[in-house]
């Protein structure tokens, strides 16, 4: 088994997580647990799959909903800034998720025709509390 790990971000709590990966000659097998892999306990998901090539998605931040973003099948680069610092991630593989805590301006892009991406959220949907434009993000977090 591959043993479970985490890249730490210089944007706070933002991290690369690397899932427990267990190879296995009939198809390998991936996961996670709460408390022990993921940061929170997820109460809602979504996928999208069939994104248009050179589309974004994304391009928002959350007031207080935590996110963990993996890609399934394929590869996209998320992009995530706090106002001062940006990253990218390259997710390229099941066994690797980017946490997103509140406050951060995160954008989805450079989706493979095939991509499959998987989003686990802290909460169910509210559009009260997104930020949606980017001078209200960098106004949000005092920059």
């Amino acid at each position: 088994m591959k043993e479970t790990g985490i890249v730490k971000s210089s944007l706070g709590s933002v991290r690369l997580i690397n899932f427990p990966l267990i190879p296995d000659p009939r198809g390998n097998l991936v996961f996670a647990e709460y408390d022990r892999h993921l940061p929170f306990a997820p109460k809602r998901f979504f996928v999208t799959y069939d994104v248009p090539e050179n589309s974004v998605r994304g391009e928002h931040a959350h007031k207080k909903l935590e996110q963990l973003i993996v890609c399934l099948k394929g590869s996209l680069t998320v992009t995530v800034e706090d106002g001062c610092a940006k990253e990218d991630y390259l997710l390229d593989s099941p066994d690797k998720g980017v946490y997103i805590p509140p406050l951060i301006w995160g954008v989805q892009s450079g989706h493979s025709k095939d991509c499959v991406m998987l989003v686990l959220a802290s909460d169910v949907y509210d559009e009260s509390g997104y930020i949606r434009n980017y001078a209200d993000f960098l106004a949000h977090v005092g920059k």
